[in-house]
């Protein structure tokens, strides 16, 4: 084999050797690239999880006003009455 043959073939593992190591680093970045896209996913569906959980009970809300509006108002006329009872307060 002639010393420009030999050349040659040592060029051309060389090359072969840069397109492995780029090769093999392109595949190093896609992996880190789907973990994260893969970690960002996952806090997506739990936070879709967590406001689903937020809005399974919406139904009993006006359940809840219907109540609080009842309890204020108790404590309205309890305030009323007792503001009279002591004349603090004028009808």
């Amino acid at each position: 084999m002639s010393t420009q043959d030999e050349t040659l073939w040592w060029i051309a593992i060389a090359a072969g050797f840069v397109v492995i190591l780029l090769v093999v680093a392109l595949l190093s970045l896609l992996i880190h690239y789907v973990k994260v896209i893969d970690r960002r996913v996952a806090g997506i569906r739990d936070t879709l999880h967590g406001a689903a959980d937020n809005t399974q009970h919406t139904d009993l809300i006006p359940v809840t006003a219907t109540r609080v509006d009842a309890v204020l108002a108790e404590g309205l006329q309890r305030h009323l009455f007792l503001g009279r009872v002591l004349g603090k307060v004028k009808s």
